[in-house]
């Protein structure tokens, strides 16, 4: 079985407030009498489902062109965390068993992918740090961010980069139950970029 863990790309789609929101521009159009479709893009690069980068916090890191691409896909473990506006997720939310280099949380708290909301719940330096204790090369969350929206100074997003933990933000989680999968999320080959939108997916494992 595989589930869609990405939101849908439209012009209804939440954008950071002050970044780039998507939009599409067509220049031909084979339904108004052209001979083909034809249309250009517009949008931050962190839209919808989608990998930061390092650079996204260093300047001279690399940008997500260069990134190794095995962060991105491979086992992965979804845990549910109890919707809480404004939660902060530490170890103690995670009492089970780390038992995939890739952990994505599911905390119901931005059920809206047309609305931005800016009590969502986001991740401790903390959790990163003990996650990374555990041999996690990604963290992964359904919220615009692995920090909260008032957060200044970034901390998880700069405690992954210390320990080189890749993040997966705008993720759609609703209908995944809690368990071990296979994640593919492939960001794009955008040279130097600090992020870009991923097609993510995961796939059931047999057995």
């Amino acid at each position: 079985m595989i589930y869609d863990i990405s939101p849908p790309i439209t012009e209804a789609l939440w954008a950071w407030p002050g970044d780039v929101p998507f939009e599409r521009t067509v220049s031909s159009d084979i339904t108004k009498g052209d001979g083909f479709t034809l249309s250009s893009l517009r949008a931050t690069a962190h839209l919808g489902a989608h990998a930061d980068a390092p650079s996204h916090f260093a300047g001279a890191a690399q940008g997500i062109g260069e990134r190794d691409l095995d962060y991105y896909l491979g086992p992965c473990q979804v845990l549910r965390v109890a919707p809480q506006p404004n939660l902060l997720i530490t170890p103690r939310h995670t009492p089970g068993e780390i038992i995939a280099p890739r952990v994505l949380f599911a905390t119901g708290t931005f059920p809206d992918p047309t609305h931005f909301n800016e009590d969502f719940a986001a991740v401790s330096p903390q959790l990163v740090d003990t996650l990374s204790e555990k041999g996690v090369k990604l963290i992964g969350i359904d919220t615009p961010g692995v920090d909260p929206f008032t957060s200044n100074d970034c901390p998880a997003h700069k405690r992954c980069l210390a320990h080189d933990i890749a993040i997966l933000e705008g993720l759609v989680l609703a209908d995944v139950p809690a368990g071990l999968y296979e994640l593919i999320a492939l960001p794009l080959k955008l040279i130097g970029c600090d992020a870009s939108p991923v097609r993510a997916i995961l796939k059931t494992i047999a057995g």
